[in-house]
């Protein structure tokens, strides 16, 4: 049995799974995604994270018989990526961690030399560099922060504090090396000696975790650690991957043929590939839970959580049914929309909800083709619709750059659970998409990395195959699949460059988004 941890952007999952990727038993905390000090910060207590994730183990381990906690010989580590954690000489934290949505804005007038500048622009790049130092989480705090900075003896990714909790080591994966930080994006080592994303990103290297590939070995499970967690002392704790690349491992998205979709609060569309791509100049692909393996990923940044709003915003009736019976209630959106007609009788959602969705920063949302027959219900299947349009696009500019055609989709994440979601998906893209065995595909694909390294299974191909199933293949409906293809190619794929210079104006007008 192996013991995955799964440390989302809402909650915190403890996992028993076993050798042939069954979950025996789970328990989810859910946690307060963030707290904003200032407009457009995002933060949140290490302390928090970790008193949450001992909760979960605890609980867990207690709910199970002694066999069963016998029989762990593992325990694995997937968390959500880029959120950064400085802690000090006595290995507490210093600060707030300072997670992936924060939207502070270093400056990057010392750092980037003013005599670079024109020859930057002129070869079309200052805009993405001076974004990347301006959005380092490091380059802020040492300048608005200095007295931080100065005390901090580690500088670590969320996951790697967890390892550093757990095993008393500095230690994380190359996997999660996810965000503003020095490191060869081709191999995801710190990089070498004189590459200019020390300039960029000037973090001491001392102040840096030693990595490891994804299925080594981290360290083991202290006694505090067995003490605060209840996971057994000695246990090896083995590296996997972020949320995402575990996610991917776990769908068993192996090869590029296989587009990953992802219904989670971000939603995404990924394909693992062993070829170093870049989908858009200077922006690398992310390292996959497979060790020498890249994942390439367009995100939709508010994604399922689309579906959340609906839910709180449309179905307070839903939601009250849902906790009397005590059913998802997504399941009850499902029904629904049952009854409504692919394409929503005209009503088309564009999802760029939020400021971040897109590379331009004008980007908005829209919804058009209103009209007197629509009611919430259109809305709600206008929503879904929306997403798998835009997860469409991204699947479409993914396989020109990989130059590889996408014939099969896999489809997790907790938005997966919905049939509707999965027959539209299908219609979308006019593709089988198959649903795994279980929609906890995070935690199965760290548990993989744990099995490989265990030595449960020779290799990765063969832990997947053993592992991961498909439960069930949503078909494409012929005529479905030819008005959705209209709609996306007439309608869709105008709908922004359309709208983009009212959106300018909008911003211009209201200063939102900043």
């Amino acid at each position: 049995m192996i013991l995955s941890i799964d440390a989302g952007t809402q909650s915190i999952r403890a996992t028993l799974i076993d050798t042939a990727g069954n979950i025996v038993h789970i328990v989810k905390r859910q946690i307060e995604p963030y707290f904003s000090a200032h407009p457009g910060w995002a933060e949140q207590d290490p302390d928090y994270y970790w008193k949450t994730l001992c909760g979960a183990c605890k609980e867990l381990l207690g709910g199970v018989d002694t066999a069963a906690k016998e029989s762990i010989v593992g325990v694995t580590l997937t968390t959500q990526r880029a959120t950064m954690i400085n802690i000090g000489a006595d290995g507490r934290p210093l600060r707030p961690a300072c997670l992936w949505l924060d939207q502070r804005k270093a400056d990057s007038a010392g750092i980037i030399p003013s005599i670079t500048r024109p020859v930057l622009k002129a070869i079309k790049l200052l805009d993405r560099i001076e974004g990347a130092v301006q959005n380092c989480e490091a380059n802020w705090i040492r300048q608005n922060q200095p007295d931080i900075w100065s005390k901090t003896h580690k500088y670590l990714l969320l996951s790697g504090f967890f390892t550093y909790m757990l095993t008393g080591e500095f230690a994380d994966s190359v996997a999660n090396n996810v965000g503003y930080l020095p490191i060869d994006n081709k191999t995801y080592q710190w990089a070498g000696k004189f590459d200019i994303k020390w300039r960029l990103f000037p973090i001491e290297k001392e102040k840096l975790p030693r990595l490891v590939k994804p299925s080594e070995v981290l360290g083991k499970i202290t006694g505090r650690a067995a003490e605060e967690t209840g996971i057994p002392e000695g246990l090896p704790l083995f590296a996997a991957g972020t949320d995402k690349g575990c996610e991917m491992l776990g769908a068993g998205c192996l090869t590029p043929e296989t587009g990953c979709l992802s219904f989670g609060t971000t939603a995404t569309f990924n394909t693992t590939t062993k070829k170093y791509i870049e989908l858009l100049s200077m922006i690398p692909p992310y390292p996959a839970a497979v060790p020498d393996n890249y994942y390439t990923e367009v995100m939709v940044y508010r994604g399922f959580w689309m579906v959340s709003w609906f839910r709180e915003e449309f179905g307070v009736l839903e939601k009250q049914i849902a906790e009397k019976e005590n059913i998802a209630p997504e399941k009850l959106f499902d029904a629904l929309i049952e009854k409504i007609p692919p394409g929503s009788m005209g009503l088309v959602l564009q999802p760029y909800w939020s400021p971040g969705t897109n590379t331009d920063p004008y980007a908005k949302g829209s919804i058009i083709g209103f009209g007197d027959v629509h009611n919430r219900a259109y809305l709600y299947r206008a929503i879904l619709e929306g997403l798998v349009y835009a997860l469409r696009e991204g699947a479409e500019y993914t396989q020109r750059r990989t130059k590889t055609p996408i014939t099969k989709l896999r489809v997790s994440g907790g938005g997966s659970q919905s049939d509707m979601a999965m027959r539209i998906t299908a219609d979308v893209f006019g593709l089988p998409a198959e649903r795994p065995h279980t929609y906890e595909t995070s935690a199965l694909g760290a548990a993989i990395d744990a099995a490989v390294g265990l030595g449960l299974y020779p290799d990765f191909p063969s832990a997947v195959k053993a592992m991961t199933r498909v439960k069930e293949v949503f078909e494409p409906i012929p005529e479905n699949h030819r008005l959705y293809d209209r709609l996306y190619r007439e309608v869709y794929l105008h709908i922004y460059r359309r709208l983009r210079p009212l959106f300018e104006s909008i911003r211009d007008i209201t200063g939102y988004p900043k």
